[in-house]
């Protein structure tokens, strides 16, 4: 009897703190997402009820307002040193990069709650951190029509940030204060398992869940091996043992489905890419715009839930593949600046969707694509997600930069990347990069206009740095970040984002009546030239009708041209 009593008021207790703790998703019946403040006031209400709650903050966004870090840990430590002593498995959740994509901020707050009260079990040897809203400008900025895909909720935030920046396109050039704040965040963590979490845009499929993961080929080392072969099967299979059957992100709106689909292709500048380049598992679930937000929000929930019990399950592997493979780093030599689709290898998975058919448009009189949802199917289908390396180089024993260059090495300081400063001018012999051709795009892309298709010429040249220039010594656990980060043809490159374009403008230069005279002079010092110039003419018409491309043919092959132009300003100690 006594214990009956004992285990009503457990469950009476249980019931209150839940009441006392309602979101605006639950008294809403699931039909409205929390606002900024409302959710910010939900986690410090918990924390100050909670041991085992602690919200902090790293840094303003660009919103002026500070990005907050909600801790949950059984044991009530929430020191990061401790939790990789102990060998804790870490878990950082972000959500709302795309404020009007709000499932994972809502179900978040359930989780936590529940977490706290009891009615949901987190094993001790898992810790959760869990960005609230990210994108705090774009939650400010709140309406009803920005995701006209998308059923629900009422209201929500919008894609872009403060700055007007998509925040999950800028994890490599860091141009938000977001942005720095959660490289803070990451770094003071050191997660073994990141979840960016996400609402889709595309086709329509009978599925509910759809998860990017990181290409395991791309994670790299065991631990990229272990995610594919063992940790992300148990994913789907639990999911699916849930009745709530997930499939990889589709990546398309209207293809033939018997031909398959390749894999989302997460470059650093996205989160998932930029986790990848310290080793840590990452996944971006894209709940279906489609269906009900009720729905895709308890989804969510179910996948995170599956996410850290399966985490806590396999967490001593975790750890150990993941630090085999970081250790590893430290030892590789030579680094992919790409990747490319292996298009003759392929998993075979089980796709849900609905018949893709046309109709006459009410809005064009056209054939339109409508997808017929009295035509349910079930099939195996192609999935292409194994990626080679491409672009493979080799790591030098140093990079140096110019001190000049700040931008480019505050972002390496802030991704832990450890340099030293010259403590007096040197002349040394350095690899140097001279940037050829390369291709731009004409059009703004997140505030920057990147370089493509960059090719580079290299030389050794002596070259005087100054006092407190900056000596970058490989041989670390960073090394993947800063080889990707320096070599000027990788695609999310500093330079592909403009970080060094100064290198590319021509300072000085000449006018045509003065360098005529001195070109002269030149050339007879310089027969070797001279031949030059006569043998290019004889070969090139277009260069023998132009007297200023003679002109220019002589002053680049002469001391007069300036070193610097195109000259790439980080460099290379071999």
């Amino acid at each position: 009897m006594k214990k009956l009593t004992f285990s009503l008021i457990v469950l009476i207790s249980l019931h209150v703190k839940a009441q006392k703790y309602l979101t605006t998703f639950e008294k809403s019946m699931g039909s409205e997402t929390t606002n900024y403040f409302s959710c910010i006031n939900f986690y410090k209400k918990l924390a100050a009820d909670f041991t085992n709650i602690k919200i902090t903050t790293f840094g303003l966004t660009d919103a002026g307002y500070p990005l907050h870090l909600v801790l949950f840990n059984n044991k009530k430590s929430f020191d990061p040193l401790l939790w990789q002593k102990n060998k804790t498995l870490i878990i950082l959740i972000n959500n709302g990069i795309h404020a009007g994509e709000p499932d994972g901020i809502d179900a978040s707050m359930l989780f936590i709650r529940d977490a706290a009260t009891g009615k949901i079990k987190i094993p001790n040897n898992v810790v959760l951190a869990v960005i609230p809203i990210y994108n705090i400008g774009g939650s400010l900025n709140r309406n009803s029509f920005s995701r006209v895909n998308q059923d629900g909720p009422l209201a929500y935030g919008f894609r872009g940030n403060a700055q007007n920046l998509n925040l999950n396109r800028d994890f490599t050039k860091a141009d938000t204060k977001n942005t720095r704040a959660f490289t803070e965040i990451f770094h003071y963590l050191n997660p073994d398992i990141f979840i960016d979490n996400h609402v889709s845009d595309g086709a329509d499929y009978q599925h509910t869940v759809t998860l990017i993961t990181t290409q395991p080929s791309k994670l790299g080392g065991t631990i990229g091996n272990y995610l594919h072969d063992v940790f992300e099967p148990t994913l789907f299979k639990d999911m699916a043992d849930k009745n709530l059957p997930m499939t990889p992100y589709v990546n398309f709106e209207e293809s033939n489905i018997e031909d398959g689909w390749e894999a989302f292709y997460d470059s650093p500048r996205f989160s998932t890419g930029y986790a990848a380049l310290f080793k840590t598992i990452a996944f971006m679930p894209e709940l279906h715009m489609l269906k009900p937000f009720k729905q895709r929000v308890l989804s969510n929930y179910e996948l995170m839930k599956t996410i850290i019990n399966e985490g806590s399950k396999q967490a001593a592997a975790i750890k150990q593949k993941r630090k085999e493979s970081i250790d590893a780093v430290s030892k590789q030599q030579q680094f992919a600046l790409n990747f490319t689709l292996d298009s003759s290898r392929f998993d075979t998975i089980t796709f849900m969707g609905y018949a893709a058919e046309k109709k006459k448009s009410e809005v064009t009189g056209m054939n339109r694509l409508f997808y017929n949802h009295d035509k349910p199917f079930t099939k195996q289908v192609k999935f292409y997600n194994y990626y080679t390396e491409d672009k493979l180089v080799t790591k030098p024993k140093a990079y140096i930069i110019p001190q000049g260059w700040y931008n480019a090495i505050d972002l390496l300081k802030m991704n832990k990347v450890a340099m030293q400063q010259l403590q007096k001018d040197t002349l040394i012999e350095v690899e140097v990069y001279r940037i050829g051709s390369f291709k731009t795009r004409t059009t703004s892309y997140e505030k920057h206009y990147p370089h493509y298709n960059v090719q580079v010429s290299r030389s050794k040249q002596k070259i005087q740095f100054l006092k407190g220039d900056y000596i970058i010594y490989t041989g670390k656990n960073t090394d993947r970040y800063l080889v990707e980060m320096l070599e000027p043809t990788g695609a999310d490159s500093y330079f592909a984002w403009n970080f060094f374009d100064a290198c590319l403008e021509q300072k000085e230069g000449y006018s045509d009546y003065r360098w005529e005279d001195v070109a002269a002079t030149y050339l007879k010092q310089h027969p070797e030239l001279k031949q030059r110039l006569e043998d290019k003419k004889k070969s090139d018409p277009a260069f023998a009708a132009s007297s200023s491309q003679q002109l220019n043919f002589v002053y680049k092959n002469s001391p007069y041209y300036e070193p610097e132009h195109m000259r790439y300003p980080v460099y290379r100690l071999n």
